[in-house]
């Protein structure tokens, strides 16, 4: 390996996930102040906001579960 080539431990992957949990726990909370909007375009624009990119049936998936609110498990 050499000095310059980056390490390939996960860590890039786990920092990714978080941002996307945190982009969908934050578009979640504003879902309840605003249920007209249309989650997955506002789930859409806020990815490639931060430079995430996701296919299609995982934004579909993510954009679901923003639509049915928070979880009502503690």
């Amino acid at each position: 390996m050499t000095q310059n080539e980056p390490i390939m431990d996960g860590s890039a992957d786990a920092s990714r996930d978080a941002k996307v949990q945190g982009i969908v726990e934050q578009l979640t909370a504003d879902m309840q102040l605003r249920p007209q909007e249309d989650g997955e375009r506002l789930l859409r624009e806020r990815l490639t906001d931060a430079g995430i990119e996701l296919d299609d049936a995982e934004i579909h998936r993510l954009a679901k579960g923003v639509q049915r609110g928070p979880s009502q498990v503690d």
